[in-house]
């Protein structure tokens, strides 16, 4: 029995568990209590579903966030995926030595830097628009196109695409390099050409890992606060740029409508979360 306990994987992450279960509650039963509002800063003990009703009316706000947030996960993540395949298939029929250098280097940098970054080259005052006005592409930098702060998310999605691509990509490659080969190369022999190898072998092959991973992806983008935040406009905007809205109002009680967005967050990604630890036991 001892030794079937020692054996168990989760034996030896039980002290890291705890610890993020113990936070993971406390922060949940505050958000709770904040939501019902119980706000003990401003000496405010009466419970009441005033926020929920407020936040989920039908001309609130968070309907719009919400769709938002939703266009902006899904697009990224399918178009995400869809490169990183695409990535890890090309990779993995050029090997060389550091062929997962430029996948690794992209990750090292932080998204806000990353965000950063791409707003100083694409918005209409930076480093692109300038060039293009200097070769006489366009007559001033105010015609490029707005690919930053729109109100379609453009600037976010590419923002996701070019950071999620290397990690998914990854991903995939571990994957095919485990696979044999031999089902590519009788394919091939039989006549298939690429995209029917890559539709009906390589596909099936990666499907579990890559839909897995994918979740992944869908609800670290949904729950993401600095990047929507840094190239979004105020209208519309993520679900987690309005709940920090509502959390740093001057007036305390909206805290609480702020925390109902927040349990409506973590309710989500919790969902997305629990989907992919199921695929990835398939």
């Amino acid at each position: 029995m001892l030794n079937k306990i020692q054996k168990n994987p989760y034996t030896a992450l039980a002290p890291a568990l705890t610890l993020i279960l113990v936070m993971l509650g406390a922060s949940l039963l505050y958000a709770i209590a904040e939501s019902l509002g119980f706000i003990s800063v401003i000496g405010q003990s009466d419970v009441s579903f005033r926020a929920y009703r407020a936040a989920l009316a039908a001309d609130s706000e968070f309907w719009v966030s919400l769709a938002f947030s939703l266009w902006v996960s899904i697009t990224a993540t399918l178009l995400a995926s869809a490169f990183a395949l695409l990535v890890a298939v090309w990779l993995n029929n050029h090997r060389t030595q550091s062929d997962t250098l430029a996948l690794n280097w992209n990750l090292a940098f932080p998204h806000l830097v990353f965000a950063t970054a791409l707003l100083l080259f694409l918005s209409q005052s930076g480093l692109l628009a300038r060039w293009a006005a200097a070769l006489s592409l366009i007559t001033a930098t105010d015609q490029f196109p707005v690919l930053v702060r729109d109100r379609y998310g453009i600037g976010i999605i590419l923002h996701y695409i070019g950071k999620e691509i290397p990690f998914l990509a990854l991903i995939v490659l571990a994957v095919l390099r485990s696979q044999p080969i031999g089902y590519d190369v009788v394919a091939q022999n039989l006549g298939a050409n690429f995209w029917q190898r890559l539709r009906h072998i390589t596909i099936p092959q990666v499907a579990p890992a890559l839909l897995s991973g994918s979740l992944l992806v869908f609800g670290f983008i949904f729950s993401s606060y600095e990047v929507p935040a840094i190239l979004g406009v105020g209208y519309p905007r993520a679900l987690p740029v309005l709940a920090l809205r509502f959390f740093l109002d001057p007036d305390l009680r909206a805290r609480s409508e702020g925390m109902v967005l927040s349990l409506i967050i973590t309710v989500i990604v919790m969902l997305v979360a629990v989907v992919s630890l199921r695929l990835e036991k398939k």
